[in-house]
């Protein structure tokens, strides 16, 4: 009978606590189960949704993450608070061309065009419906051939030129086209160039032609939602991650139900980060692949990676801070954002690795001390293979600290060798989950933090040629606890590189 109670309570012990879990992930996604009133004004883009055309989905599910909040517009967002600036602060709706909600309601019929403009990061989110692109009017290369056929190829052919009409948008029987979607003053409002010589949006966007129903003719169909998207510096990893932030947030904001499809409207070479485009969204496909005239029901233009807080933090003052979902869940705080966090759970989900992941404890593992490489590797067209070097002795400072922890009597040190250039993209984010702490020299594989654990620690080592804060931005909006190493020059000091580090492990416990 004494096993009999004991295997009892275990079993209401646990009915508790998967109730108790049940009821947290309820109060922090309570969007999904629960509809909301729209604000004045304001079309629900969800409701919006679910009057297109019945179509079987092809789409990923979105995942469920620990550090979702709602993504609600909310008109009374102040300028320059952090939601503003990381997550939905597209609050201006645009209309260029409107689509009745009778019209929605069936599979044929007119399409439609807004902008969804935030004052913060003046910028804009657009999307349309029965939008056709005719991929011969795009003057640029094919885009996705293997690196090697391309070598030495200029940037300049790997970027769009969009002759008018490149794109068009059916606007009903009866009407003659040739008119342009946007007047200039409309584009300036929406689209500002913000300083952006090439302004790939804002160009597309001009692009657009109104046709009538007769002319609306497609050789191909994308039925489900899909993001436009050209990618500057693409095979740069700091870069990208602006990217897949802004298609993030589009995404999001758009209020899509399922991970959209992407169209890359560029012509660059296939990279090894494309591995993480795959991961995180439906499908992937080049523009120029098409062939003929393909139409889109739901198509998303994305604002450009520079046009993102990730990057606009250089030049401008975001002072905001990371902090836990349901601290802000339950006090909401204009200086302080889980959006970081949110988003670096995306790219974990987006490979199958855990979220909230518990590390081993030190007295059993030991703390995992990553050390970010640079080595030389080919990344595009134009690139030698050698990478500039920010720190001249790193197989120095690597040994030494191997030698280090070897002999490291408190606690079991393992030091990792993150060369990361060789390894895949996936195992790269599992190492940066697996880290307490992170070491590396300022570079673009550091923006990896965005998917470290709020308990990692973060030590960059800058050379005076260097100091830029793109790193320590991106540990202050995740809330990570950060320590830098100011060089003269480019060399550095191995026992000052191993005293820093002994610093961050003793405040570990180790």
């Amino acid at each position: 009978m004494k096993m009999n109670s004991n295997t009892l309570k275990v079993i209401v012990l646990l009915f508790v606590m998967n109730s108790i879990s049940i009821s947290i992930y309820l109060s922090f996604h309570h969007d999904y189960f629960r509809p909301k009133s729209p604000p004045e004004n304001y079309i629900s883009l969800p409701e919006q949704h679910k009057n297109f055309p019945s179509i079987t989905s092809n789409s990923k599910p979105w995942p469920i993450l620990p550090s979702y909040l709602p993504w609600s517009p909310n008109p009374k967002l102040p300028l320059g608070s952090c939601e503003a600036y990381f997550g939905n602060g597209f609050t201006r709706r645009i209309d260029f061309l409107k689509s009745s909600q009778e019209t929605l309601r069936e599979s044929a019929g007119t399409g439609w065009f807004r902008c969804l403009y935030s004052g913060t990061l003046r910028s804009s989110i657009c999307e349309g419906g029965r939008i056709r692109m005719h991929p011969e009017r795009i003057k640029m290369a094919i885009g996705g051939e293997r690196l090697e056929a391309v070598m030495g190829r200029g940037e300049e052919e790997e970027f769009p030129v969009f002759e008018f009409g490149a794109f068009d948008i059916e606007v009903g029987e009866g009407f003659s086209g040739g008119r342009k979607l946007a007047s200039g003053d409309l584009l300036d409002r929406c689209v500002p160039r913000n300083g952006i010589e090439r302004h790939t949006m804002r160009s597309l966007i001009d692009s657009i032609r109104k046709v009538g129903t007769s002319e609306f003719e497609c050789s191909e169909w994308v039925d489900e939602p899909a993001l436009l998207i050209t990618r500057f510096e693409y095979a740069n990893l700091f870069h990208t991650v602006t990217d897949w932030y802004s298609a993030y947030v589009a995404s999001r904001v758009t209020g899509l139900p399922n991970r959209p499809h992407l169209i890359f409207v560029d012509g660059h070479c296939t990279a090894s980060l494309e591995e993480t485009w795959k991961a995180m969204f439906s499908s992937l496909r080049y523009a120029k692949h098409f062939e003929g005239p393909v139409c889109f029901r739901h198509a998303i233009l994305t604002p450009l990676g520079y046009e993102t807080a990730l990057f606009k933090g250089l030049s401008e003052r975001i002072d905001c801070r990371g902090a836990p979902a349901h601290e802000l869940w339950e006090k909401p705080n204009n200086q302080k954002t889980a959006r970081l966090a949110e988003f670096g759970e995306m790219i974990k989900a987006s490979f199958d690795l855990p979220l909230n992941r518990v590390k081993k404890s030190k007295v059993v593992s030991g703390q995992n001390v990553l050390f970010i490489r640079r080595e030389d590797y080919l990344a595009h067209p134009r690139h030698s293979g050698k990478p500039e070097s920010r720190l001249s002795n790193e197989q120095e400072v690597f040994e030494s600290l191997k030698s280090w922890a070897s002999k490291h009597a408190e606690c079991k040190v393992n030091l990792v060798n993150g060369l990361f250039a060789h390894m895949p993209l996936k195992e790269q984010v599992r190492a940066i989950e697996d880290a307490a702490v992170i070491i590396g020299a300022h570079g673009a594989g550091l923006t990896h933090i965005v998917s470290a654990t709020p308990d990692t620690v973060i030590l960059e080592i800058v050379s005076s040629a260097y100091r830029r804060p793109h790193f320590q931005l991106i540990a202050q909006w995740k809330g990570l606890e950060y320590h830098a190493i100011y060089l003269q020059g480019s060399h550095a000091k191995p026992e000052v590189v191993i005293d820093n580090l002994s610093g961050i492990l003793r405040s570990l416990g180790c």
